[in-house]
């Protein structure tokens, strides 16, 4: 039985760091300390801005569970984490944060640097404060405003190597910046009813789900856009054009779909495609800066 209880309680803290989120995150991360350098970044930044950058992530991530769970016990999709069901307390959940995040602080500060310690610091506020207790709340733009916390990792990963805010780094912030509302907002489309349950003012509750389901079809061509900044500026090349250019047009083939079906198999379908898209696109940012092309070539 103790055994039992064991697991169950282990797997409810890794469940209170959202681990396929945080992966994605510290994913993007190291692809921003990869692309920092020509060739391979010092290895003990590499692993210890990693590190910080998880843990710091996977606290914010436990914040998140503790300030929601109210409104977690009010929809399906949520009612089953640890604090809702009852199998961690809130004292639980506070402790396990506070002890990752200070531990990711120290490893930041100690064997990184204090500019990424401090850049992290204010992501894991933005994400677990300004944006859970108050943007989630009050606003529709929500999560196009809280986006920035998300959108952080490749320029902590960055600075972990160098020191330094490049603007190539802001480059790859950009991108996961404007990902992030039609991401998020197809998936909000397909759990709408849940929303409102829980009376969260996202965009589809607020302003009906046609109307939002236009925004994904602007930000998918608003981001097709942006994609090619890295091409344009030199950062990168024609391998991750030509992936930028099929990733970016089938995302956008999703959104249309999206605007002619209004069932939620295909939101969930959009929502799916558009996490496998960000990981294929720094994927192919990596590819090109390690094994670049040209036509000359």
């Amino acid at each position: 039985m103790t055994n039992v209880q064991s697991t169950l309680s282990w797997k409810n803290y890794l469940e209170l760091c959202k681990p396929k989120v945080v992966v994605l995150l510290v994913f993007t991360a190291i692809v921003g300390m990869l692309l920092s350098v020509p060739g391979i970044p010092p290895l003990e930044n590499l692993i210890y801005g990693t590190i910080g950058i998880g843990l710091a992530s996977s606290s914010a991530a436990a914040v998140n569970h503790f300030i929601d769970q109210k409104a977690d016990a009010e929809m399906s999709r949520t009612q089953k984490r640890p604090l809702p069901s009852g199998e961690l307390s809130s004292m639980n959940v506070l402790v396990f944060a506070g002890v990752i995040g200070l531990i990711a602080m120290i490893v930041l500060v100690v064997f990184v640097n204090t500019l990424t310690a401090v850049l992290t610091f204010l992501s894991l506020i933005g994400y677990a404060v300004i944006y859970t207790i108050y943007l989630k709340h009050m606003t529709p733009q929500n999560i196009v405003i809280g986006g920035a916390a998300g959108a952080a990792p490749p320029v902590l990963g960055w600075c972990a190597i160098t020191g330094e805010i490049h603007p190539h780094a802001l480059l790859l912030f950009l991108i996961i910046f404007v990902w992030t509302p039609p991401h998020f907002w197809a998936l909000a489309v397909a759990k709408r009813e849940e929303y409102a349950k829980a009376n969260i003012p996202m965009l589809p509750v607020t302003h009906g789900s046609k109307f939002t389901r236009l925004q994904i079809l602007f930000y998918t061509v608003l981001l097709l856009i942006v994609t090619l900044l890295p091409y344009l500026t030199g950062m990168s090349g024609l391998i991750y054009l030509f992936s930028a250019l099929i990733l970016g047009f089938v995302f956008i083939y999703f959104a249309i779909i999206l605007m002619r079906n209004k069932d939620k198999e295909t939101a969930m379908k959009t929502f799916f495609y558009s996490i496998n898209y960000l990981m294929l696109m720094f994927a192919a940012l990596l590819i090109d800066h390690y094994f670049p092309m040209s036509f000359s070539s």
